[in-house]
């Protein structure tokens, strides 16, 4: 299984972006069932959850996050998105998506993909 970011890069404040996670190695009913999530992991800081969404479509957002960033997924495509609007120079940071799979109970992590906002 392998998870691939894109759709990163600098920004000015105020802008948007939006990040974009393939699943590969992953059957669909395995990517349908699993848990995804955006990480952010700022310069000296520890990786923290940005966004979430269950099987069920249920999302979560750190507070930081909330009214401007949403998370979705196309389980068809295989794919999570993060549309992050009103961006601020706070969001830099490197963007992780992450999937559990409650079928394998193994945890899945991308290779990252760089945030950017300028001010």
């Amino acid at each position: 299984v392998q998870l691939v970011e894109s759709g990163g890069g600098l920004v000015q404040a105020g802008g948007s972006l939006r990040l974009s996670c393939a699943a590969s190695g992953m059957i669909l009913s395995v990517f349908s069932s699993s848990t995804k999530a955006w990480y952010a992991q700022a310069p000296g800081k520890q990786r923290e959850l940005v966004a979430q969404i269950t099987p069920d479509g249920s999302t979560n957002y750190a507070d930081s996050v909330k009214g401007r960033f949403t998370i979705s997924r196309d389980n068809t495509r295989k794919r999570v998105y993060l549309q992050m609007n009103s961006l601020k120079p706070e969001d830099t940071a490197v963007y992780y998506c992450y999937m559990s799979s409650v079928t394998y109970g193994t945890d899945y992590w991308g290779q990252g993909t760089q945030v950017t906002v300028s001010s």
